[in-house]
This record gives structure tokens, sequence and C-alpha cells, in this order.
């Protein structure tokens, strides 16, 4: 079942590609956000520091944003079916050799180097081709796509820990990879739309309709958003810069809640039961946050880089608030508002990206925007892992996610003043040629 139109269907088989994508982010993603269950256990296994475990983490932050443009640049040349696939392949790896832990160097290389690669690879093109298959509904659809991510969240923080208790964190680092090669399934639904086809007809799987006489290759001529390589110049536009370094700071902040939230726990005294359902209710409102904000988004209220601006402040405000917790009700009410605004964040700041530099350039776009952000990932997991060695406890950390948040908020209040400038000043431009002619009848005229 194929697209016969090479504008975007908003609809029809895009709906079995965004429950694909769905399944990826469960798969990818939220294996990463439910990897702090293995934190104690690996920094007790090696007798490492905080800040020398979480560095496991912060490499495969920094490979999943840096393998992006990649992941981009081979959809480019060959399909997101085929990268997704590899992906799969690539993340299975990395956790099936983590099983045999050798050493803090060995955990690295695997559970994150190769995981990391392999997350890039299945995340990027998954929801890169979801934005291509919709146009109106997409802040929707991507909001369904990235809920995956909560969703599976919600039911690995419980599973995840009693694969530990079962079969210890390396039989369950092996068991997760199995797991994983179910990304090569959701690959192969991931049919390439007629308008995302960016090379020649060789490299295109869409099928042609039968009796159209049009070819492959017609198609994507006509298509507005054809692309034959990869656009590195958008580091020009300052739009996308400051966009960019937004992304940097949300990435230093990000990663942290979910790796320390555990550790945090078992310093209040609570059970290790209890403890694996804060990170089951964090991914509830999570996910309840990003469909509540998807279908707002959808109805064109409010612009969605407002949305955003007032989701990472809100995020900030939580993270502030949830040190005070000192015990699990306090720490899980704090850990819901969090997870909500969190949700609300991730569900449309990948369509925000797509209104700053247009679907033309999108792919591109969103491969540079994971290189450039993966500075942010990879720095701070071990700047809040030290800040906690120092300070000696693990609310520190929270505190410095929390303001980082708060200045990232302040460039996307100045993008979206460059924006404004930017419209009001093609409207003034327009303004002389009309009050040239004030009859209709010159105007007409001249342009006859």
């Amino acid at each position: 079942m194929q697209a016969k139109d090479s504008n975007p269907p908003d609809g029809g088989y895009g709906w079995v590609v965004v429950v694909s994508a769905f399944m990826v982010m469960g798969l990818t993603v939220a294996v990463l956000k439910t990897f702090g269950l293995f934190f104690v256990e690996i920094q007790q296994h090696f007798d490492e520091l905080a800040s020398t475990t979480s560095w496991i983490t912060s490499v495969t932050i920094a490979v999943f944003h840096l393998g992006a443009p990649v992941a981009s640049s081979l959809c480019v040349q060959y399909t997101h079916r085929t990268v997704v696939i590899t992906g799969g392949l690539l993340a299975f790896t990395g956790m099936a050799l983590g099983f045999f832990g050798l050493n803090m160097v060995w955990m690295y290389a695997t559970t994150g180097f190769l995981q990391g690669l392999g997350i890039s690879f299945s995340w990027t093109p998954a929801i890169s081709i979801v934005s291509h298959y919709f146009s109106k509904k997409r802040a929707l659809a991507n909001a369904i796509a990235s809920a995956g991510e909560c969703a599976f969240a919600f039911m690995f923080g419980p599973f995840f820990q009693w694969l530990i208790s079962q079969y210890g964190w390396k039989g369950a680092l092996l068991i997760i990879g199995g797991i994983q090669l179910n990304i090569c399934v959701c690959g192969v639904l991931m049919r390439p739309l007629a308008s995302s086809c960016f090379l020649e007809a060789s490299h295109c799987e869409t099928e042609t309709p039968p009796g159209n006489s049009a070819s492959r290759t017609d198609k994507e001529d006509k298509s507005p958003i054809t692309h034959k390589t990869f656009n590195w110049m958008l580091v020009r536009r300052p739009a996308f810069v400051l966009y960019a370094i937004f992304g940097i700071l949300a990435a230093m902040s990000f990663f942290v809640p979910p790796l320390f939230l555990v550790p945090l726990s078992y310093s209040l005294g609570i059970d290790e039961s209890w403890t694996a359902s804060l990170l089951s209710i964090l991914a509830l409102v999570d996910f309840g946050g990003r469909l509540l904000c998807g279908w707002y988004a959808n109805l064109h209220v409010t612009k969605t880089i407002h949305l955003l601006a007032m989701a990472i402040t809100l995020i900030s405000t939580s993270l502030m608030l949830l040190p005070l917790a000192n015990n699990y009700l306090s720490l899980a009410i704090f850990t819901g508002f969090y997870g909500f605004f969190f949700g609300t964040t991730v569900a449309i700041h990948i369509t925000v990206l797509a209104d700053v530099v247009g679907m033309p350039e999108f792919d591109s776009a969103l491969g540079l925007f994971m290189l450039i952000r993966s500075s942010g990932g990879f720095v701070g997991p071990p700047l809040a892992g030290l800040i906690v060695d120092v300070a000696g406890d693990y609310r520190a950390g929270f505190y410095m996610a929390g303001g980082i948040l708060v200045l990232s908020a302040g460039f996307l209040i100045i993008l979206d003043r460059l924006q404004q400038r930017k419209i009001r000043g093609s409207k003034i431009r327009t303004k002389p040629e009309k009050s040239t002619l004030p009859y209709p009848s010159l105007h007409i005229l001249k342009h006859q």
C-alpha cells in the first residue's frame, strides 16, 4: 500500500509508519531512559565513582547524537527502512557484547558506543519518515510516535528490575538486546513515501501503481521535498544556530534526572520495589503530556515555539523543586510534574525544528541538530556526576539541570523574536509595490 501522490497523505499507510516509529522509540530511547536501574549495579560491580560510571550513559547519548547526521545521510542515499534495520542489529550487538562485562572500557565500547549507534540509526530515520508522511497532522503524529518512549519505559521499569534480580545485570543486558531485534521488524514496515525518495529510481522502493504510465522518477521530480545531498550549510542560518544552542543546553539537562532519580531514592531510604515504580510514574505522566500537547498543538491555537518555551520553563521549575522531596510520596509527586512537562517538550520539539528550517531541509536539519546537540548530551551526565561527587548529594545534579534549562529557554525567546522580525520585514517590503498603484484596474494592467 503506497501513497499515489507526492504530497504527504496525512493518514492512510502513514499510521502504520507511526505505529512502527512508536515501537522503535520504545525499543531505543526507553531503554536508555531506564538504564539508571543498571547504574548502581555496574558501579558496585566495578567499584567505581558515580562520575566514572555515568560515562557509559554519556557515551551512549553522545554517539546517539553524533551518529544522527550519518544516519540522515544514509537515508538520503538509501532509504529510511534500510537504516532502521541496521540500527536494530547494532543495538542488539551492543547489548549482547555488554553481557561479558570485562571492564569499564569494554562497557563504554559496547553498551555505550555500539548501543548509541544503534539507537541513532533507528531513532533518526524513524522520526524523520513520520514527518514526511504528515503535514497538517505532523504535531499529533510526532507526539504519538514519540509516546512509544514513555509507554515502553512504563513497562521497562519493573521489568528490568525483575530481570536484574533474576539473571543479574549481565544477563538482563543480553535479554534486552534480544528484545531490541524487533527494531528490524519495525524497519521493514517503514515503506518509503514517494516524496521522501531522494535519489534515482534505483534507490527508491516505492511501487508504481498499476496502469500508471508515469515512472517513479517522474514522481520524484514533482516532489516538493526532493534532495540529492546532505545540506551542511544550515549552520549558516541564524535561526537554526539559535535552535541548535537551545538543543545543546537542553541535552545537558534532559538525561540527568532519569540517571540520578534511582540513586536519589536509594539515598532517601526508599525500597527498591518502590524505586522502580518511580520510573513507571515518570513514563506514565510523560505519555499523557506528549499526547495532550500533540493534540493541542494540532489545533494550531498557539505557536509551537511558544508552547516549547513554556514547557521548558515549567520543567526547570519542577527540577528545582524535586530535590525538596524527603519521602516516596513527595518524590513521586515532583517526578510526576517533571515527567508531564518533559513529555510536552518532546512532543513538539521536532515539529518546531521543521517549522524553523522547512520540510525541504528537514532531514539534513535533523541530522545536524542531533550532531550539535551531542556535545550537551556528552558533557551533561559527567558534569552532573562530578557535581554530585563534590557535593556528596544527588540533589545537586537536579539543581544543575534546572538551572541550565532556564538558560536554554532564553534562546527560544530570542529565536521567536528573530522570526517575528523577519515576518514584519517581509510585510514592509511588500507594501510599496501595492501603494504605487492605488486603483485596482491599474494593478491588473501592470501584471498583464
